[in-house]
């Protein structure tokens, strides 16, 4: 037991995450560059342990298992949009019963669940409380792609201020979602677990993703991670530009990369150069219309709730 510890606590090394296997294999029908396959395979490889994955209904069930096809290589259970937080509590809950009982051999395990800003900010927000406040031991991800892509790009609770969606349109009287994203990486710290991090797959910053896996997974109790997981379809950008487009969310600090180990605040990334949002506004297709001069001031806006945002971000890690 110690000697895994020991081990979960290295940052892995690209030689290391390369020889693991893939346990997302490849013929998966997720879209060309969605970033979830690459978010979920850092995850996957970055995990020591066996694990058991609860997947909420999402982009990433519904492209990973159309029956009687599946691209998991490890034991896997679909959720409800609401409820996942819940079936994996159930889940703990049966292992460590089961182990108790000496039906199940007594080994190091890891439950790992993955849901979609829509089952994580909006649906699914209830059932994460409870799980979380009951302690019990999972580790959540949320897919934040910013809108209730699956079922035809609406706006969720994560999807940014004027960005438009199907149910956000632009129009004349309204400019996109009137909204600024909640912000449920402060929500879920405000719990008190040991472990919360938000995070991303960017190429600038690669082993920030599997250092903070190692770190959730090696916690007693729950643990989240919140990773900016780039949807292409419903950004409005070219498939190619998935990493570059997510790697501006971070260097706008739009996305900081930052941990909360045990309430203690700490910035994992900070960019030498903090570029204006107009910068990341630009690659994306739902942010078009405000680019038009008329719309100058809501790039303003968003320029300033970002600036404030970093600064209180800044002051809690001491940065």
């Amino acid at each position: 037991m110690d000697a895994v510890k020991a081990e979960v606590k290295k940052i892995p090394s690209l030689k290391e995450l390369s020889k693991h296997q893939n346990l997302l294999a490849g013929g998966h029908r997720l879209c060309a560059g969605c970033a979830e396959s690459i978010v979920v395979r850092q995850i996957l490889l970055s995990c020591p342990y066996p694990a058991v994955v609860v997947n909420a209904t999402g982009c990433l069930e519904v492209a990973t298992t159309i029956y009687p096809y599946t691209a998991w290589e490890i034991p896997w259970m679909h959720s409800a949009f609401e409820n996942a937080a819940a079936t994996a509590s159930g889940v703990e809950a049966a292992y460590r019963a089961l182990k108790k009982k000496g039906r199940i051999p007594d080994q190091e395990i890891r439950i790992i669940v993955f849901g979609g800003d829509g089952g994580t900010y909006d649906i699914g927000l209830q059932s994460l409380s409870g799980a979380l406040e009951r302690r019990h031991h999972f580790l959540y991800v949320c897919l934040n792609n910013e809108g209730y892509m699956n079922t035809g790009i609406q706006r969720s609770s994560a999807t940014p201020s004027w960005a438009e969606t199907t149910t956000s349109p632009v129009g004349e009287a309204i400019p996109g979602k009137i909204q600024w994203r909640k912000d449920l990486t402060g929500i879920v710290a405000a719990h008190g677990i040991p472990y919360v991090a938000q995070s991303a797959a960017i190429p600038h910053r690669w082993n920030d993703l599997p250092m903070k896996v190692r770190k959730a997974l090696d916690v007693e109790g729950p643990s989240f991670l919140n990773v900016l997981s780039d949807c292409n379809r419903g950004w409005r950008h070219d498939p190619a530009q998935t990493v570059e487009v997510t790697q501006l969310a971070v260097e706008t600090c739009y996305w900081p990369l930052f941990e909360i180990e045990e309430g203690n605040w700490k910035l994992t990334y900070r960019p030498r150069e903090k570029k204006p949002i107009a910068e990341w506004l630009k690659t994306q297709g739902r942010f078009k219309h405000l680019l038009k001069p008329e719309n100058e001031k809501l790039v303003k806006e968003i320029q300033e709730r970002i600036d404030r945002e970093w600064e209180t971000l800044l002051k809690r890690c001491g940065a």
